[in-house]
């Protein structure tokens, strides 16, 4: 083949290519132009897509209408506390050494002259036997007001310990003011302020915010007064562990400290929260706040209102979650609702026949997915209500009628230490021994050894925690133990629920019946 015929074949070669490649080029521009124009083109041998969602933003542009309006309702807080007294006071911490240095010896003059009054009596509050002045600091939060005549919420933490309590406004004018009531366990708290003026005031929000929605926050950070941010709502119901009832609302918008106290306003200029967390592993912000709602301060606001304190419901229940595996083990077709780990002596729940084991499914009907949504709800009835609980017991609900209490806190905890003699149970990865052998009053057996990568460690067991039931049977002796896992294999059983005590109280815990 001669040089101009191979010369000819590759242009021929070239020229198909450029005009297969515009072709190609061709195809995308019209599918591009076909997406943009919205045209439905079907094309030959082509997959056919569902239309992609489409919305329209409605975010504002500016957000100057709402801070004018509501800003002037925003106010700093300054608490007066005053601080514990430090002194080099020893007590009983005193060195052993001490009674054995001579009269005489430098550091005997020095410990009575620091850590003890002029008799030689420790006055816990000495300093060369004269005591400390009192000592004061100053703390600053943020805070609204919620009615024309004075009254403003903030945090109960901003105000805790606090003796004085001054409230600056938006054009710089300071009002005294006088704590109402405080709530720790929602973390609220009410101020009120004694003035001739109206003051100008914000309302709660009545519907929930939507995640998504814009939020603005206004408060004090860092002292520095009137300070605005922006953001959306990232989640709401968030458990931080702050409290009992914990269901906070997650944002954006930046808060730093001196936030705490401020409201969280939607683009309505009401308030759905108020600012009260941050998460920050630096102590600055980094987008993560937690706000109370209003559906929860709103109740709250109106007892510390009408009464200076809240009265909450009271059950008289130590309650956990229902997993998995302790559903399984009680026949529950679903994982929900609060397992009864201990009824307190003298409570409703036991006088109305509550017990450990019972797994409460419903209040008066409405449902309970968990501990902080069966806590939520007792909370919200009055004292001597009447309710009806339903319970899963024995393979099968049953309604029992309790008369509420009012809201009393019970530190009771149990204990336990490891004994010598012991039974092993390789499956679980426990050596057991009885309670009495191992000095402690009452029945069960107590954990002596565990395996710390066996069954039972990996479902949190501990060394020291005692067994008082399997499957609501009391436990005596490890045999106990043996015998209900071997009853729960052979009925078909996955797994045995136990109830354990601990340094912590009481809890159920449900075991495999074969490591596997």
């Amino acid at each position: 083949m001669s040089a101009s015929d191979v010369s000819s074949r590759n242009t021929a070669k070239k020229g198909f290519f450029r005009s297969r490649k515009t072709q190609l080029l061709a195809g995308v521009m019209a599918l591009g132009m076909a997406g943009a124009l919205s045209v439905q083109t079907i094309v030959p041998n082509q997959l056919a897509f569902a239309d992609a969602v489409q919305v329209q933003t409605a975010g504002p542009a500016d957000f100057s209408p709402v801070v004018k309006a509501v800003q002037p309702a925003v106010v700093s807080v300054k608490v007066k506390q005053e601080l514990e007294p430090k002194a080099m006071a020893f007590g009983d911490d005193v060195p052993d050494f001490f009674n054995d240095l001579p009269d005489g010896h430098p550091l005997k003059r020095f410990f009575r002259r620091f850590g003890e009054d002029g008799q030689g009596q420790n006055n816990g509050n000495s300093w060369g036997g004269k005591k400390q002045p009192h000592r004061y600091g100053m703390a600053q939060g943020s805070g609204f007001f919620i009615t024309d005549d004075g009254y403003l919420v903030t945090n109960q933490h901003v105000v805790d310990k606090g003796t004085q309590f001054t409230v600056v406004t938006d054009d710089g004018t300071e009002y005294d003011a006088k704590l109402v009531g405080a709530d720790k366990r929602t973390d609220l708290a009410l101020l009120k302020v004694d003035a001739k003026k109206k003051f100008t005031y914000v309302k709660f929000a009545e519907d929930a915010p939507v995640v998504g929605e814009w939020v603005l926050a206004i408060g004090n950070p860092f002292g520095l007064g009137g300070s605005v941010t922006a953001g959306i709502v990232s989640a709401r119901g968030r458990d931080i562990g702050a409290g009992p009832y914990d269901d906070f609302i997650q944002i954006d918008a930046p808060i730093n400290h001196g936030n705490s106290g401020g409201p969280a306003f939607n683009m309505k200029g009401e308030v759905i929260g108020i600012n009260a967390a941050i998460y920050s592993p630096s102590g600055g912000n980094v987008g993560i706040a937690f706000a109370i709602p209003a559906s929860t301060a709103e109740g709250v606001v109106k007892d510390l209102k009408d009464d200076g304190s809240v009265v909450r419901g009271w059950l008289g229940v130590q309650i956990q979650a229902v997993g998995k595996d302790i559903a399984e083990s009680l026949g529950l077709a679903e994982p929900k609702g609060a397992i009864v780990a201990e009824a307190q002596d003298g409570s409703p729940a036991a006088k109305a026949g509550l017990k450990a084991g019972d797994t409460i499914l419903a209040v008066d009907g409405s449902k309970i997915d968990g501990p902080r949504e069966l806590s939520k709800l007792i909370a919200g009835y009055a004292p001597d209500s009447k309710v009806d609980v339903t319970v899963w017991r024995d393979g099968k609900t049953k309604d029992i009628e309790v008369t509420l209490g009012k809201l009393v806190d019970n530190d009771k905890v149990a204990s336990a230490d490891s004994g010598d003699q012991k039974t092993s149970l390789d499956d679980l990865g426990l050596a057991l021994v009885p309670a009495d052998q191992a000095g402690e009053d009452g029945d069960g057996v107590v954990v002596a050894d565990i395996d710390p990568d066996g069954p039972a460690a990996e479902k949190g067991l501990r060394q020291g925690d005692r067994i008082v039931e399997a499957n609501g049977v009391a436990v005596h002796q490890p045999s106990d133990v043996s015998k209900a896992l071997t009853t729960a294999e052979k009925d078909g059983r996955k797994a045995v629920l136990f109830r354990i005590e601990s340094e912590n109280g009481s809890r159920f815990v449900a075991l495999p019946v074969k490591a596997g």
